[in-house]
């Protein structure tokens, strides 16, 4: 039960991901015939061609790449977010291991994110073993029991047994009336915003926006108030 749950005791987490590649043409050729097959699958419209589609293949892990997590630890009511970023995935992840392995490693530790356990969580897990990165115990989950895997999601808790749809963090927030800056980016922007603008430092304010968003609504889950503008650290 969420009454149950230390706060201090969980890892607030979001990641933000884009294609590996500025672009269709600049997929290697055994790259460009797998994603045709996964486009001619995911394709909803007669004109959805890979090259059109391939803005899309952020989201798929194995055509994608990780380029900010942003995590927060709530602790005396303040909570103090720090993210990993850059275009060196290898590198980022790596230091995110290292953080979780040696300062979150706790078994009273948790992880937490919106629609983490279907995105977040395995994308993570993902791209370390494609880079060869060894899998902390928070995330090196097979053969562990529901009750085992120390992960918590503010989507799955909202729908209480309901797996119809997906309730998107942005709704929630405006549902429980959190408060969130006006951003001029989207989840749907990440790509172009990455890519095209090279606007990096843009992409991890609107991740750490989101941690922030998921650590309040959680709040908002256990009836406690929320996070004051005051008591938010962004560690650098």
């Amino acid at each position: 039960m969420l009454k149950n749950i230390n706060i201090e005791n969980i890892l607030f987490l979001d990641i933000e991901t884009a294609p590996e590649y500025p672009s269709y043409d600049d997929l290697p050729e055994i790259f460009k015939k797998l994603w045709d097959k996964k486009a001619m699958r995911i394709k909803k419209e007669e004109n959805d061609t890979p090259d059109f589609l391939y803005e899309r293949a952020g989201i798929y892990s194995e055509f994608g790449k990780i380029i900010c997590i942003s995590v927060g630890i709530m602790k005396d009511g303040e909570i103090r977010i720090k993210s990993f970023f850059g275009d060196d995935e290898k590198l980022l992840l790596s230091d995110f291991s290292k953080m979780l392995s040696t300062k979150f490693n706790s078994k009273t530790n948790l992880l937490c994110a919106h629609n983490g356990k279907e995105f977040d969580f395995p994308y993570i897990a993902r791209r370390m073993l494609i880079h060869n990165i060894r899998l902390p115990e928070m995330l090196d989950i097979a053969g562990k029991k529901p009750w085992e895997i120390s992960h918590l999601d503010t989507m799955e808790l909202w729908k209480f047994g309901d797996y119809k749809n997906y309730t998107s963090l942005e709704l929630l927030a405006a549902i429980f009336n959190i408060p969130t800056p006006k951003d001029d980016i989207d989840g749907s922007m990440v790509g172009e915003v990455y890519w095209k603008e090279k606007d990096l430092p843009r992409i991890v304010k609107y991740c750490q926006k989101d941690v922030l968003t998921i650590a309040q609504l959680f709040l908002k889950y256990k009836g406690k108030p929320l996070i004051a503008d005051d008591k938010v650290v962004i560690v650098t």
